[in-house]
């Protein structure tokens, strides 16, 4: 055995036994590209080995998508995937598993109408609402990991040889989810461990607001009454753990909907529906986005912000130091799995219940009136660099640095 293929089998073992950490009888989808059937096909076996009773696979093909947006008529756009969303609301009341194995093409629908896009990203998101509230409550156990495509690994490193690519994309990968320099899963229950410790003092805090100042940035998040910070880890309502993403280096809460004002600029490009957007400023007030301003992509900034009311407001705050390994990495992936663990980040959207104090048995409506945004979307932008100063403010006013010149001040 190679020793890539050694690495690849450690690869896929994080994933079944830490990511989703599949139990006996449990049932596991797999969503993934046609660009990751070796990997998906090592999981499967992996994820049988543990226990599963059922794997099932859900093939996408980008060239197949990106047909669907060149030549299929406009109302193609109007049909939602409402069998999708039945498979997965079934699998989460059964406390099931999902494993999403990403590869995107960063650029996949540059080119194609934004009308087009925004309207399927509208009616597939009102299709998976009720599965997103399951997620959101960690009903079931899921995870996020990825397999690079020729596309991808092209995007990403573009100055290296074509024959080259992917063999330095897989590289960079395995390196971010600590696989190939012994024992992988030892090393994220150490880094589980550290993740943690940031996690306690944030929550023994319990910091009425935090102000973020940087270049491009002075901003104010109030937290609602009880907030959680969260770390990597997460507990399905069945008791499990699980790893949502891999790689992580946040900690993360959610933010009190009304009160968020000032502005902030982003430090990395976003890749959203196929398209980027990059260098643009959010400006808020009690709360609400009220100005948009982006040197490229306005048009689909414009739309992901304008997707429903609760896009217009933050969901999550996110901490991750600027000397992460991604960020030292100096590889910027075009992929938010990724470049959000190098920088601090927001998200428009809707916000997670598991981070409120018995959030997880509250209804929506109940989640709203403490504070916590609800929509159709969650999208996590780049906002951190070395030289952003993050205090958190007391609720006796007094003013603590939680972040000093990107990294923590505790």
């Amino acid at each position: 055995m190679s020793d890539f293929q050694i690495k690849l089998e450690q690869y896929a073992e994080l994933a079944v036994r830490v990511g989703v950490n599949i139990q006996p009888g449990q049932r596991l989808v797999i969503n993934a590209s046609i660009d990751a059937v070796e990997f998906v096909r090592i999981v499967t076996k992996k994820a049988y080995e543990a226990g599963a009773v059922l794997v099932k696979v859900n093939w996408s093909d980008d060239q197949v998508a990106r047909m669907r947006y060149d030549l299929a008529p406009d109302e193609s756009f109007e049909i939602g995937p409402k069998w999708y969303a039945a498979e997965m609301e079934e699998l989460a009341e059964d406390g099931g598993a999902i494993l999403h194995v990403i590869s995107d093409d960063p650029d996949l629908l540059k080119g194609v109408k934004p009308e087009r896009i925004s309207t399927y990203q509208m009616t597939a998101n009102k299709a998976l609402a009720k599965y997103r509230e399951y997620v959101q409550s960690e009903k079931l156990s899921w995870s996020i990991v990825a397999v690079p495509s020729e596309a991808w690994a092209a995007k990403v490193f573009p100055d290296v040889a074509k024959e080259d690519q992917m063999s330095t994309m897989w590289d960079a990968i395995l390196k971010a989810v600590r696989v190939g320099n012994g024992d992988a899963i030892e090393a994220w229950e150490k880094h589980v461990e550290l993740l943690n410790t940031k996690s306690k003092y944030l929550n023994d805090k319990a910091y009425k607001q935090l102000h973020y100042v940087a270049p491009g940035t002075d901003l104010t998040i109030g937290l609602p009454e009880g907030h959680l910070w969260a770390a990597a880890e997460s507990t399905s309502e069945r008791g499990f753990s699980f790893m949502a993403n891999m790689p992580t280096e946040e900690v993360f809460t959610a933010p009190l909907k009304s009160d968020v004002n000032g502005y902030v600029s982003s430090t990395k490009p976003l890749s959203y529906g196929g398209n980027i957007i990059d260098n643009f400023k959010l400006t808020f007030k009690d709360g609400r986005i009220v100005g948009v301003e982006a040197e490229q992509g306005q048009d689909t900034l414009e739309r992901l912000v304008n997707m429903d009311e609760g896009s217009h407001y933050l969901g999550e705050v996110a901490l991750v130091p600027h000397k992460s390994p991604i960020s030292q990495s100096n590889i910027l992936y075009y992929n938010t799995l990724f470049d959000e663990n190098a920088s601090n980040h927001l998200a428009i959207g809707s916000a997670y219940a598991f981070n409120l104090i018995g959030g997880k048995e509250l209804s929506r409506d109940e989640l709203n009136e403490r504070g916590l945004n609800n929509s159709l979307t969650h999208v996590d932008f780049m906002i951190g660099s070395g030289e952003m100063d993050i205090y958190g403010i007391t609720k006796d006013g007094e003013k603590e640095p939680v972040f000093h010149q990107g990294e923590w001040a505790f």
